[in-house]
């Protein structure tokens, strides 16, 4: 979960294009009419006493929480969801891999079990991996498992439905400051680059997940709090750019980054290249963002600038303002909304790492929130 961040048609048509991008603007409007629609939450299951996964759906639905990430396809979890209306972005772990990439045979066998077994489950995405170590064993494994779970899904009919991706941490990237300057390091490059392409063809989106909260661990000298908390006027110019807050500084890191990968190379083809040229950048969804909090409540209420970053105050105001910026689009991606998933429903107690990895939770096991948060 750790990441890093070290810190630019013709007029022929006017027209016409203005009307067809009014009627598409209409479209997505429509379709997105509630902010809701874009921030959903992480369900952790790496916890002693969390509640079954019945009271976790039913905890979903009282606070208006629509979407859900769930890191494998756990049976009673699925159940639980069946006719919920909950969106899910359900994940494949790192074990699966090897079957997966090895046989399209495993693939089929997967998606029938897993996806196609639950019919009145709203799967959005399904994600071959998370965080996966580019030096580890399964790292060559990713995308072949993604053709294969893709190529499994088109037997089903469900492509159309479900997008396959994988999900990322932003320390693949190089470079990240200016965003206009973000760019994948080169020795991930053989990882990356099918994956993205595969995206781009597709349709899928990117899954990244974004924690300015580690940025700002990794280099207080350099990062306001303020600017890693997204609090209003707290921003600052990067590349002659003004940024609000460090959560868009990173996505547009990102996007850049894609951008360059996905650049025509003059050793390929015209064709190829042109072909390639015509197909846009493929989206970013966040699939993981949030705040800790200390392991006890404190005796006191605590302030930004209280010196530790992990208090109750600080996770509060990190998740409102991330509610309230998904809304918007990056400089990048002006008016578009950024889907984002908040980590995570409860804390982990089970969880390996730092103390701090295991107090994301939003949500007391009893379903009290841990400080006010509303989903609108």
């Amino acid at each position: 979960m750790a990441n890093s961040f070290s810190f630019s048609m013709a007029t022929c048509r006017k027209n016409l294009l203005s009307t067809i991008m009014i009627m598409l603007g209409l479209l997505i409007t429509i379709s997105r009419h509630s902010t809701v629609a874009e921030v959903g939450v992480c369900y952790g299951r790496l916890g002693s006493n969390l509640p079954c996964p019945e009271a976790v759906v039913a905890l979903y639905k009282q606070n208006n929480i629509t979407k859900m990430r769930l890191y494998d396809p756990d049976p009673p979890t699925l159940r639980a969801l069946g006719g919920s209306g909950i969106e899910l972005l359900v994940g494949i772990p790192e074990a699966d891999l090897p079957d997966l990439a090895q046989c399209q045979c495993h693939a089929n066998d997967w998606v029938h079990a897993k996806i196609a077994s639950y019919p009145n489950v709203k799967f959005r995405y399904i994600a071959v991996g998370n965080e996966v170590n580019t030096s580890s064993m399964y790292a060559p494994l990713v995308f072949p498992a993604m053709q294969h779970i893709y190529n499994a899904l088109c037997e089903a009919g469900l492509e159309s439905h479900i997008a396959v991706s994988t999900s990322i941490k932003t320390d693949l990237l190089e470079k990240s400051s200016p965003p206009s300057d973000g760019v994948f390091k080169s020795s991930v490059s053989w990882y990356i680059k099918p994956i993205v392409e595969f995206l781009r063809d597709t349709n899928a989106p990117l899954l990244a997940n974004v924690y300015p909260y580690f940025a700002y661990m990794n280099d207080m000298e350099n990062i306001n709090l303020s600017f890693a908390l997204l609090q209003p006027n707290s921003g600052v110019v990067l590349g002659c750019v003004y940024y609000d807050n460090l959560f868009y500084a990173i996505v547009d890191a990102v996007y850049s980054a894609m951008e360059k990968i996905l650049a025509p190379s003059s050793s390929g083809s015209s064709t190829t290249a042109a072909s390639a040229a015509t197909k846009p950048t493929p989206k970013l969804t966040v699939s993981e963002s949030g705040h800790s909090t200390p392991p006890k409540p404190p005796p006191k209420p605590q302030r930004v600038g209280d010196g530790d970053i992990n208090t109750v105050e600080n996770a509060r105001i990190y998740n409102n303002n991330l509610m309230r910026i998904v809304k918007k689009g990056t400089p990048k991606r002006p008016g578009a909304p950024i889907e984002t998933y908040i980590f995570a429903m409860f804390d982990e107690d089970l969880k390996p790492g730092p103390e701090y990895e295991r107090h994301f939770g939003i949500f007391l096991p009893d379903g009290q929130p841990k400080y006010p948060l509303r989903f609108y």
